[in-house]
């Protein structure tokens, strides 16, 4: 499949040279997901499991802001008169959402700014790696809303990120962690200024593209899987992996490359 041309109606998407970047593109509201838009992204990320142009993908927002969550008119409001039923097959979508992002085989980076709250921030937390502006200020503020912080996933992978502690504290109290603290409990990886930080995404995503495709795929796969295997099972998996890398050409390019003092040009196959 290819989503070269792939044109989204609740979103902007565009690609070049095997890095499609996703921007919410709702600025007016601080790019706020819908019933729609949350459909669209799930089936994208999905799509992108069959699309073999796609390398990498970067998830950014318009306007100076990430995401702020779900639109509080067009779906806080509407879920307040729906019956269980409804309720249950809308948060089983925004959690097929978190694992659509986890299953697809590109590397995400999330490039963060400004708000990134609720189902902006368990978009941020899904993503691979995550660069934020100084601005950016990420709150799981579910339970502001009168909601459980277990929501698309974030009991399960916050603390995994940051520590059971300060998952706990964030889940809890629905505040915002600031740039600076998400740095320094590596929820990002590194802060950009926000003039550069979409700029410094791609060169992020550019380094990745020079990289082993192939094996990049094989890693986010065992990270996925090893979250529940034990560590005996780990090893083996991990084995059989890294046996499956050494049979590409890539494995036999570096080496060739290594023998001649040269850099190695992979081509992920």
């Amino acid at each position: 499949m290819n989503m070269q041309g792939l044109k989204p109606r609740h979103f902007d998407w565009s690609y070049a040279g095997g890095i499609a970047t996703i921007t919410l593109d709702r600025p007016e509201r601080k790019n706020p997901l819908t019933f729609d838009s949350y459909a669209e992204l799930r089936d994208t990320f999905r799509d992108l499991t069959q699309a073999d142009n796609v390398k990498i993908v970067i998830v950014t927002g318009a306007g100076g802001n990430f995401c702020s969550g779900g639109d509080v008119h067009e779906i806080i409001g509407p879920l307040t008169r729906m019956n269980m039923k409804a309720l249950l097959e809308f948060t089983r979508m925004t959690g097929d959402l978190v694992k659509a992002m986890i299953h697809c085989p590109q590397p995400i980076i999330a490039a963060v700014d400004g708000v990134c709250a609720g189902a902006g921030a368990a978009i941020a937390m899904a993503s691979d790696i995550r660069i934020g502006a100084p601005e950016a200020k990420t709150a799981f503020l579910f339970t502001r809303v009168g909601l459980a912080g277990c929501d698309m996933g974030a009991c399960a992978m916050l603390p995994r990120i940051i520590g059971q502690g300060r998952a706990a504290e964030l889940l809890y109290t629905g505040r915002s962690m600031s740039a600076e603290e998400g740095e320094r409990w590596g929820f990002y990886n590194s802060l950009s200024s926000a003039g550069s930080l979409l700029a410094d995404a791609k060169n992020l995503a550019g380094q990745l593209l020079r990289g082993p495709t192939f094996a990049h795929d094989m890693t986010k796969t065992m990270l996925r899987q090893e979250w529940n295997m034990a560590l005996e099972q780990a090893i083996e998996a991990e084995a059989q992996a890294t046996a499956i890398c050494m049979q590409t050409d890539d494995f036999r390019r570096a080496y060739d490359a290594f023998v001649n003092k040269d850099r190695p040009v992979f081509k992920g196959d």
